[in-house]
This record gives structure tokens, sequence and C-alpha cells, in this order.
């Protein structure tokens, strides 16, 4: 069986909320989608065939740790991202703007691209929507992100407003790039970023010159930077229904277990965020009635698991106690198994979500998620 390019085929609705299917060459990617995040080629703490396991149908990579080590072109050399870190299914990469933004300690912007020293050894960079787009080539990304500039939301309007227009010029420059890869191009897809921050004039304007341009999937970028929950959720009121309704949205860094529940219920199809990882190495888990602490010595001799109700292997094997002890004492296996756990349990809320939507009972669902996991 061919499998093709990229197809996206919604199979049901339930309010705004979509159950649907990314067909690619590497695989199916079922949506809503949670993608764990493979910063520098690798799922922190876990490897490949665990992050499969836990019901994982995509991964996302950075442009901007991959350009600076080990290096596009070297990955390149090595058979590309795939082959490179054993994970045979679809990949998406970002294309660095946000990296260049949070973690560079000098920048240079222009029209151009953003000139930034490197965090590792101090070495200079060109990004360019052209730059990124052979990156993500060269690493052989399934899902490629257009280059874009982000700006924080707390910037004025004007400054937004410049960045969003940038974007959008950098948005066809990152087609073109795209489109003159070869095989590649042919392969792969190419989603384009709407920015505008909190303002809906400012979206909407962003939506209608990324639509003019034409992608395979759109996301909605510049949230999840510090604005809360609830200006978040203000702008997915109308943000996904600005962009084209037969294409996937991806709402970009995000985030909680809430937050995802709360977007799925605006109509957002994909998600990625290091919570789930950085957590886990951190002693924070994730479960049905909320986030918990296991450093904390309550758990010193607590023999039960870290959610009764997660099926999980973590689960399934090893005791609140002893979860407590591996984290206190800084063993490695405390990071491998709480940060598996985690995963399984932000897996397991899109598989819920999925078959909630597809029965339609996403409100009661939610609805009693939120009760649960708040312990209003």
């Amino acid at each position: 069986m061919t499998h093709p390019r990229f197809e996206f085929t919604i199979r049901a609705t339930d309010g705004k909320a979509r159950l649907g299917t990314i067909a690619m060459r590497r695989g199916e990617i079922r949506t809503p989608a949670f993608m764990p995040v493979g910063t520098a080629a690798t799922v922190k703490a876990m490897k490949p065939q665990d992050v499969r396991a836990s019901g994982a149908d995509i991964l996302l990579g950075n442009t901007y740790h991959l350009m600076l080590r080990p290096g596009a072109e070297r990955v390149d050399r090595l058979g590309g991202l795939h082959g490179f870190m054993g994970w045979d299914r679809p990949i998406l990469t970002d294309s660095g703007g946000y990296q260049v933004m949070s973690l560079a300690d000098l920048t240079k912007r222009s029209e151009d691209g953003i000139v930034f020293k490197s965090h590792l050894d101090g070495s200079k960079h060109l990004l360019s929507p052209e730059r990124s787009m052979e990156i993500q080539r060269l690493l052989g990304s399934d899902i490629v992100m257009a280059f874009d500039e982000l700006v924080p939301t707390t910037a004025t309007r004007e400054v937004q407003a410049a960045a969003m227009e940038r974007s959008m010029r950098w948005a066809k420059r990152s087609r073109a790039g795209f489109d003159s890869g070869g095989a590649h191009a042919d392969r792969a897809a190419l989603f384009g970023i709407q920015q505008g921050a909190l303002d809906e004039g400012l979206r909407k304007a962003s939506a209608e010159a990324l639509k003019d341009v034409g992608f395979d999937g759109y996301a909605v970028g510049g949230l999840a930077v510090g604005e809360g929950q609830e200006a978040m959720f203000g702008v997915l009121d109308y943000a996904p229904g600005q962009l084209d309704s037969e294409k996937p949205r991806y709402l970009m860094g995000v985030g909680k277990p809430d937050d995802i529940v709360g977007a799925v219920e605006r109509g957002i199809d994909m998600f990625d965020c290091v919570l789930p990882t950085r957590s886990g190495r951190t002693g924070q888990a994730f479960t049905r009635t909320g986030p918990i602490n296991i450093r904390n010595a309550r758990f010193a001799e607590d023999q039960g698991p870290l959610d009764p109700a997660c099926a999980c292997p973590v689960c399934g094997t090893w005791s609140r106690a002893y979860l407590h002890h591996l984290v206190r004492a800084g063993e490695i296996l405390g990071a491998m198994l709480m940060t598996e756990h985690n995963l399984y349990f932000y897996q397991q809320l899109m598989a819920d979500l999925r078959a909630a939507i597809g029965e339609s009972r996403l409100s009661a669902f939610a609805r009693d998620f939120r009760t649960r996991y708040s312990g209003e």
C-alpha cells in the first residue's frame, strides 16, 4: 500500500473539537495528538520504542539545537534524523525561531533573518527562512515548520504588528525554500504559523496571509509564553476558526493537561510540550487527580502506584515509595520511570479525548476531567 504524502481526514466532530487522522508515508497520526519533545534527537530519559509504546505517533525535533550539535549536515551524512535516533515514524521539526529568542544572549534581526550567538560556544550563525528550510530538509523532517519571528505578548501592538507582517513575508520565503527541496518536498509537509499575540485583528490578517500562500497545516504560534490560561483561551476562542477548517491546527508549546483539554474543545488538533518529560526529571508526576511532587516526605512509605487509574508499566510495577527514594537519591532510573509514566498519562489523555469526541460526549468528559484534576 502506498501512503500519501500528507492527507488529513476529519472523522467526527463534537462542537468545535475534531477527531481525525493525518496519513503520511511514515505512518498515521491520530488527532488530537500530543507530540513528545525530542529536542536534541532524543526524548530525554526515554528509548524510542518506549515512547512509541506510550501511544505517541509523532515526535518533535528542534532545528536550532540540532543545527548547533551535532549539525544538520552531519545528521544528513549519517542517514537523517529518523535512522540517527532510531525512530521510524513521523517527526515534526520546529523552525528554530523560538529558541533564537529564548536562548541566545545576542540576536540581530533583519529582513534577511536572525543572526545569533550559539549558547554552546558563542559562534555566530544566521538563521533565515531559507536556511531553516535547508536544515529541516537535511534532518529529513516529515512536517516542516515555516520560519517566523516571535515577540512577547507584552510587546506593543506596533511591535506585534511588525513581527507578524515580517513572519508572513518569511512564510512566503519558507514556502519557496521548502518547494525547492526536490525529493524531500515531494514526501514532506509544510505548516505555516499564525502570529498576532492576543490581538484578534492581527491574528485575522495573519491567517489570511497564510491561506494566500497555502500550507498543509497551520499552527497557532506566540501563545503559552506567559500570558496565562485565560488569555490563551480567549485567543483560542477565535483563532482556530480563522484558519483553514480542512487542515490540521497545531498549538505550539502547549501544555498542561487542562490547557490541552480546553484547546481541544476550541478546535486544536496537535500539541507539543516539554512538560511531561521535564516534570518527570524534577520529580513531578501527572495523575488523574492533579500533579504530585514525589519528593514530598508523605510518599516515603506510600506503597500505592503513582496513579491508581493508570495502566502504564511504571504504575503496574513500582510504588510511590520506591520512586520517592529514586528521585531523592538522584538515581537515573527515577527520571526514567517518572518520565515514562508522564508520557503514558499524556497519551492516555489524548486517547480519552479522541474517544469522547467520537462518541459525542466531550463536554461531559472535559467537565469530569477538570473536576477530578483540579479537585474542585
